[in-house]
């Protein structure tokens, strides 16, 4: 009877588990990235509503930050998200894939 060497067949499942254990953590490492940027983004877009609150106090009108390309973030929002609608229902229509891609 062939002997098993029992030290290298653990040997052996150690390394691939250990290259499984790395793959998931590096995604772990990158969803908390993920989760830190989206959190600094949040903080980022709330500093802006409070500058351009700011600035509507100072006496700035909305049109004139308008014109400076400085409009309220809520306004380009509503207006990027329209057009993504309108994207989504011309694809749904045509038989196309939507594309949550920006």
């Amino acid at each position: 009877m062939a002997t098993i060497d029992i030290e290298e067949k653990r040997n052996q499942a150690k390394a691939l588990l250990d290259s499984r254990i790395e793959s998931v953590t590096d995604l772990v490492k990158t969803r908390q990235r993920i989760a830190d940027l989206r959190e600094q983004l949040a903080e980022a877009e709330r500093e802006d509503k409070r500058a351009y609150v700011r600035a509507t106090k100072d006496g700035w009108s909305p049109e004139e930050l308008k014109k400076l390309g400085l409009e309220s973030a809520a306004a380009s929002r509503r207006r990027r998200n329209a057009a993504r609608t309108a994207a989504a229902a011309s694809d749904a229509a045509s038989g196309g894939e939507v594309s949550d891609e920006k």
